[in-house]
């Protein structure tokens, strides 16, 4: 099992990125984040204790939610995100549940508000994944009994007659913690990722909780030093291609959010498309286009040429990008997330071996084996975290209509 050696101090957990997505954020800083972020993760599962990163596995809970007591009465609370809001949504008793939410989500709530209070819970908020409530099934996948949990896209299968399957099927409620809060008012809190939060409260039967920490279980989860050499050489490429590529082109991107936001988001078409980038300047002329074609659309629907003219001169501006930077650094910056993503993606198999409850997808022919939803890599000494997530695998299944979704009946 992987020690902490510290703990991480950062805004709230409210929106992460994807690792790769550094190269658009932050420029050429963004680019050595990412490097140095899987630099350590190749040294955390190459055995290097030294390596500065830390892991926890993402959840496919839900919905979120949130539990602690509220640091202007002292009473204790149930929450979904809105805790954070201006004007904070939490819920301290049933009534309160039923007045801002109905259904299935509220009967959920008040079961969190009733098992979630016996947990002790003296200080602080916490926010985890809500697995499973009534909803646990007994699943025969590919020949082997499971106590299954379906809360979202994901299946989660434990053998049958595991002691912990056992634990599981005695609870009312199941949940994954993974961010602790601390402040004097909700609005000044901070978020720690991968803090120990089980071992803080009392231990209720009634309630099945883990924490997030990545855990090697299976004692496999180790890259051989083949593996480490493939991790290498893949990041020496990212090296070679960074340097050819002008600065200029790199914090152009960062610099300007509405062009940052736009590549993302076409970034997104294409993983929803299950479309990976494997020909830069075909890649590059498509995103020319998604930009321009954006922007016609948004003139499209004003009546006024005073509105219009106001997006065509925040479309020249936007464009002028693809003028005003050499084309070759350009498809060089894409190349350069598609190799990220590529060593990323050697991580998250290494990474997958190492969990105790299996996660299948269930389709409409029948169940399929699948990994976590991802993780998220926590450096200890800069403050950073970032989502390490197979996003083709997992945004394929989210969009996908041969994918059936826990929340469909």
């Amino acid at each position: 099992m992987l020690k902490l050696k510290s703990f991480i101090a950062e805004e709230k957990n409210t929106h992460m990125e994807h690792i790769e997505d550094l190269v658009f954020n932050d420029g050429v800083k963004g680019v050595r984040k990412a490097i140095n972020f899987l630099q350590d993760l190749r040294d955390m599962l190459a055995g290097n204790s030294g390596s500065k990163i830390t892991a926890t596995v993402k959840w496919d809970g839900a919905p979120a939610v949130f539990a602690g007591i509220d640091p202007t009465d002292g009473k204790f609370f149930v929450a979904k995100k809105g805790v954070f809001n201006k004007n904070p949504k939490v819920y301290k008793t049933a009534a309160d549940v039923d007045a801002d939410t109905s259904g299935d989500l509220a009967s959920k709530l008040k079961l969190a508000l009733s098992e979630f209070k016996k947990l002790g819970i003296t200080s602080g908020v916490y926010q985890g994944d809500l697995m499973f409530t009534d909803d646990l099934k007994t699943e025969t996948i590919d020949g082997t009994k499971y106590t299954t949990f379906h809360p979202n896209t994901l299946v989660y299968a434990v053998p049958y007659d595991s002691s912990l399957a056992a634990k599981i099927r005695s609870a009312k409620i199941g949940v994954v913690w993974h961010t602790t809060y601390t402040g004097n008012s909700f609005e000044s809190m901070k978020a720690t990722f991968g803090l120990p939060i089980v071992s803080k409260f009392k231990n209720v039967s009634s309630v099945w909780m883990d924490d997030a920490s990545y855990k090697d279980l299976s004692g496999t989860a180790t890259f051989t030093s083949k593996e480490t050499q493939q991790v290498t050489t893949m990041l020496s490429q990212v090296g070679t291609l960074f340097k050819q590529i002008n600065a200029k082109t790199l914090n152009a991107i960062s610099g300007n959010q509405e062009l940052s936001v736009l590549i993302k988001t076409f970034s997104n078409t294409k993983v929803r498309a299950n479309e990976t980038m494997t020909n830069p300047k075909k890649y590059v002329t498509e995103l020319f286009d998604y930009i321009h074609n954006k922007y016609q659309k948004d003139m499209d629907k004003l009546k006024t040429e005073k509105g219009k003219a106001g997006v065509e001169a925040k479309r020249k501006e936007i464009m002028s990008f693809f003028a005003n930077n050499d084309r070759a650094s350009i498809e060089g910056v894409f190349q350069i997330t598609a190799v990220l993503a590529e060593t990323k993606k050697l991580i998250i198999a290494k990474m997958n071996t190492a969990g105790s409850i299996s996660t299948f997808l269930k389709t409409t022919s029948g169940f399929k084996v699948t990994g976590a939803e991802g993780f998220v890599a926590i450096d200890h000494l800069t403050g950073g975290a970032v989502k390490i997530v197979d996003r083709l695998e997992f945004s394929r299944a989210n969009f996908s209509p041969d994918i059936i979704k826990g929340w469909q009946r």
